[in-house]
């Protein structure tokens, strides 16, 4: 079965403008579709370009909504660290690149320091 979102193809999402799609997005995704039309249209002539060259599509727009045209692609989302892969698929269509790729990481803690417990305060420190 085709892939279909709130009744259109994915070839019918691909044509459309970004005011059309906003359409059939929620409210906080069209208010941003609205908010930022040309920083929108500005990524992803940004994306073609870059595919057509091919090379690394890398951003630090993190609150970029995930349009039609962009599907397939793998764009470099900025962690705050470093950029990490994001290939993008259909079922991300309205979502924001930011969502996936995380900020923080699993903390991970090793041994105690020395003076962290009563029994290391025993030790001979050289």
């Amino acid at each position: 079965m085709a892939f279909q979102y709130k009744g259109k193809t994915l070839e019918e999402l691909q044509s459309m403008d970004v005011r059309e799609l906003a359409k059939y997005v929620n409210a906080r995704q069209r208010r941003t579709m609205f908010r930022q039309y040309d920083k929108i249209e500005k990524f992803i002539q940004r994306c073609k370009k870059k595919i057509e060259k091919g090379s690394k599509i890398r951003t630090h727009d993190r609150d970029m909504l995930i349009m039609p045209q962009i599907i397939g692609m793998t764009i470099y989302v900025y962690s705050g660290k470093t950029f990490e892969p994001v290939k993008i698929t259909e079922e991300m269509i309205g979502h924001y690149l930011g969502e996936f790729v995380l900020t923080r990481r699993k903390v991970e803690h090793s041994a105690p320091g020395i003076g962290a417990t009563r029994s290391s305060a025993a030790l001979s420190v050289k």
